[in-house]
């Protein structure tokens, strides 16, 4: 659970080269084709493991704005993995909701319950690493706020909303 609304979360996934900020193993992202998360865009990204530093790129297969985004990460000899990643609005907080699965090469071959469950921690590391990015932001937003400022509780009626 991130304590903010879904759009606060989402203006953080669309940004392609905030990627390496909260996804866990990534030492640097940039966008190199298309505008991030256009369908078929994709984002160049560096992972390092000490002097190693190997480079790949996540493809965009599925956005729905503000709702639902899949991913296509692409590991080298590893292969690639389906990443989903989708946003649900929980009063006023998003509720985040992430799958993994290998596709292709050999993270398919040897996925098993123990890769699993090293997934499954890497996923709430990289949830929380977001959600102080967002909640940080939103908080940062609403101090910026005029004082008397109304905040409607339905952004598409006007007034901001974090």
């Amino acid at each position: 659970m991130i304590r903010t609304s879904p759009r606060s979360v989402w203006a953080v996934l669309a940004d392609g080269t905030r990627y390496a900020e909260w996804v866990v193993g990534t030492a640097s992202s940039r966008p190199v084709r298309g505008h991030w998360p256009e369908l078929g865009s994709a984002i160049g990204f560096e992972v390092r493991l000490g002097p190693v530093s190997l480079s790949n790129e996540t493809v965009v297969r599925r956005c729905e704005p503000g709702e639902a985004l899949e991913l296509e990460a692409k590991a080298g000899p590893l292969g690639t993995a389906r990443i989903s990643i989708e946003l649900r609005p929980w009063g006023d907080q998003c509720l985040v909701l992430v799958d993994e699965h290998p596709l292709r090469g050999a993270g398919g071959t040897l996925h098993n319950v123990a890769v699993e469950a090293l997934i499954q921690i890497r996923h709430r590391t990289m949830l929380a690493r977001l959600a102080k990015i967002c909640e940080t932001e939103a908080a940062q937003a609403e101090q910026r706020r005029p004082l008397g400022q109304v905040v409607s509780p339905h952004p598409d009626e006007g007034g901001p909303r974090a």
